[in-house]
């Protein structure tokens, strides 16, 4: 049985995957899926978030070897997540079988400007730096990263945050983090998959281009959906799985 370990983005916990884990589970009934938490979000949001992706690594590596998890596990990640699946699979290649990359963006091969747009530097940095109310610290988060309207996932949120929230201190650590990591010049050695959203209003779809051409990876783009792809076409992000893995894995 395959197991697939989930890894979400910046300040993001393993519920907002929302209905997404259930998609995923009913197209593959026979592989276990496991949503980790990032240290300083979800069940860990009392942690201290490191600064160092590296770091991060070795936190999913304890969680795995916790549960008595011997990969190797294929991982699909997002945005921050997706950059330590790419530390992880460089690092340790043998604990991973593939990885499925979504709307991610990594140094060096994009610019500043293309892996966070500058519309949105002023709009984050408030968040983090001024801090907000639960309600519009989400509504803001939603509006960057969702091109769908749908009226239930905010209240659900704001829900989220309240329960386990995630403080400034580790948001700004988290941020840090993605700042600062430099991905490895060499191609990865385990299979990947891109998946991209052309109208990421985040995070340019130029990002996941360019690894593309650098890595000789197969990438699939999405017409219409936002930064948040799991959220706004999961089933779509299945098919794209499910055929990849048929024809290449």
């Amino acid at each position: 049985m395959e197991t697939w370990v989930f890894l979400r983005g910046l300040t993001r916990e393993s519920r907002h995957w929302g209905a997404f884990v259930s998609t995923f589970r009913l197209a593959f009934p026979h592989h276990t899926v496991l949503a980790l938490d990032l240290p300083g979000n979800g069940e860990f949001n009392h942690e201290r978030s490191p600064t160092q992706v590296a770091d991060m690594v070795a936190h999913c590596r304890a969680q795995l070897a916790q549960r008595e998890i011997r990969g190797p596990c294929h991982v699909l990640a997002m945005s921050l997540g997706a950059m330590v699946s790419v530390a992880w699979a460089h690092q340790y290649p043998q604990e991973v079988a593939a990885q499925v990359l979504i709307n991610t963006s990594l140094r060096p091969f994009s610019p500043f400007y293309q892996r966070l747009r500058p519309t949105n530097y002023a709009t984050l940095l408030g968040l983090v730096v001024l801090g907000a109310s639960d309600a519009r610290w989400e509504q803001t988060i939603l509006r960057l990263t969702s091109n769908r309207f749908d009226p239930t996932v905010l209240p659900y949120w704001v829900a989220v945050r309240q329960s386990r929230p995630v403080t400034r201190r580790n948001a700004f650590g988290q941020l840090l983090a993605a700042a600062r990591f430099a991905a490895p010049h060499a191609v990865p050695t385990v299979p990947t998959l891109l998946l991209a959203s052309e109208q990421d209003r985040l995070v340019s779809v130029a990002c996941s281009q360019s690894l593309a051409h650098r890595w000789q990876c197969p990438l699939s783009v999405h017409p219409d959906a936002g930064h948040d792809l799991p959220l706004d076409d999961g089933p779509w992000v299945v098919n794209a799985v499910r055929l990849w893995l048929l024809e290449s894995v």
